[in-house]
């Protein structure tokens, strides 16, 4: 039986609170402050400075703004640095609209897919209240980016450019999740009157792509393609479709690419490649699948696929421990176990058992600094435009990236033997609630 705080054990804690030395002077700080800038250790960014042993040469960062779409800018990103340098083409950038509205589609779909499959579950079931707890987002993972390309390839951002919807995205997100909603409990009922579901969900997909379009506009079929290169010289490319400029212009085999992740949450084994179908927005297409290794071999790749002269896509909690302004990325940052008295430190694989952890961001790992052969800090490229950190790129010190860099994906010619090997075994299916969503 619950039991409930009584008016003594009150006064208790109020005892306790007036016998703690100086918590006038913290309560006034944390009043004022806040908790973080009142825990903040301001003297640890000495070692920070943006300097870099081992550093890939990129280009100006990209602004993602208001919306949910880090995982797909750090894609695109990571291709964009390859094809500037290939093409002598400065600051060139890919439509992150074009690919977000085939997401958005596609995730749709998904969706009502799920709706139909569990549809003879009450709407309370845990399965079907995770789908409908948010039927449309615009997060995602490498590999359901991954997937996009490979169906509908990429067009330059001067050919689809941003719109207001897609750099903010909270009112397209709230509107596409009230539709299909409303279209969850339709085909629900569709199906509990034994009526074929698909011709309802065709429609359904039919006023959804008609709300994208009003939202990012059609995606092009055909494009022409001008640039200069870095000596001026002018250079055209007319009638390419999206997937022929990916071909010619980026044309990397994203299946040579694995995503790596450390957890040590209990149930989850090393070397043990993971799935997460209820995730793979576009069926049919490439679904997500990570290895679970120690936090000493993703170290390890990441810091050979830098040395290598490749940039990084890893996903990460870029909330914790952090600084937005100062593009600061630090393990302790901040005190709050001094602060407020009391231990509240909890090792990884509790945090992630107890969603204290989750990966919450993506970036770009674009340098790293080695002494004696050990990283003491990262290049981060992040995709929050130039008014933060050191022109947009933050800098993670190694407590940091141990603590808080869950994911990385790591060309498979660069991994260990045991790490092909865990390639090689059947995929484990997280449910739809798991951390690692």
């Amino acid at each position: 039986m619950a039991k409930s705080i009584s008016f003594d054990q009150i006064a208790s804690y109020k005892q306790d609170l007036a016998a703690t030395p100086g918590s006038s002077a913290i309560a006034k700080a944390v009043q004022n402050v806040g908790p973080l800038a009142a825990s903040r250790d301001t003297l640890g960014k000495a070692d920070l400075e943006p300097v870099f042993s081992d550093e890939i040469a990129t280009d100006d960062v990209t602004n993602q703004k208001q919306s949910g779409r880090c995982w797909l800018f750090s894609e695109l990103n990571t291709m964009r640095h390859f094809s500037s340098a290939k093409f002598g083409i400065k600051n060139l950038e890919f439509s992150q609209a074009y690919n977000a509205f085939y997401d958005r589609l596609e995730k749709s779909n998904l969706f009502l897919e799920h709706i139909i499959a569990t549809a003879d579950r009450p709407i309370t079931d845990r399965e079907v209240a995770e789908y409908l707890a948010q039927p449309n987002g615009d997060g995602g993972q490498f590999d359901n980016a991954a997937a996009l390309i490979a169906k509908y390839g990429v067009v330059p951002k001067s050919v689809m450019p941003e719109t207001y919807h897609s750099s903010r995205t909270a009112a397209l997100n709230g509107t596409l999740n009230l539709k299909l909603r409303k279209d969850a409990i339709e085909l629900r009922k569709a199906i509990a009157d034994r009526q074929d579901p698909e011709t309802a969900k065709q429609a359904q997909l039919s006023d959804i792509y008609r709300i994208l379009a009003y939202a990012y506009g059609e995606p092009v079929k055909t494009f022409t393609f001008e640039y200069r290169d870095k000596d001026n010289n002018y250079h055209i490319d007319k009638d390419l479709t999206p997937k022929a400029f990916y071909d010619k212009y980026i044309g990397w085999d994203l299946d040579e690419y694995v995503t790596l992740v450390s957890t040590p949450e209990a149930g989850k084994e090393y070397y043990q490649p993971y799935n997460l179908p209820s995730q793979d927005t576009v069926v049919g297409g490439r679904p997500i699948t990570m290895v679970n290794v120690p936090r000493a071999d993703l170290e390890q790749m990441a810091i050979a696929q830098i040395k290598a002269g490749e940039t990084i896509w890893f996903g990460n909690d870029v909330g914790q421990s952090s600084e937005r302004k100062s593009g600061t990325l630090q393990g302790d940052l901040y005190d709050l176990s001094s602060l407020f008295g009391t231990d509240m430190t909890l090792d990884k694989g509790n945090r992630f058992a107890t969603r204290q952890a989750e990966v919450t961001h993506a970036m770009v790992l674009t340098g790293v600094n080695l002494v004696d052969g050990q990283p003491t800090k990262w290049k981060v490229e992040n995709s929050w435009g130039k008014e933060n950190g050191h022109d947009g790129y933050f800098v993670a010190d190694e407590k940091w990236f141990t603590d808080y860099a869950y994911e990385v994906v790591i060309k498979k010619s660069l991994l260990t033997p045991e790490i092909k090997a865990a390639l090689e075994k059947t995929p484990i299916a997280l449910p739809a609630w798991d951390t690692l969503r």
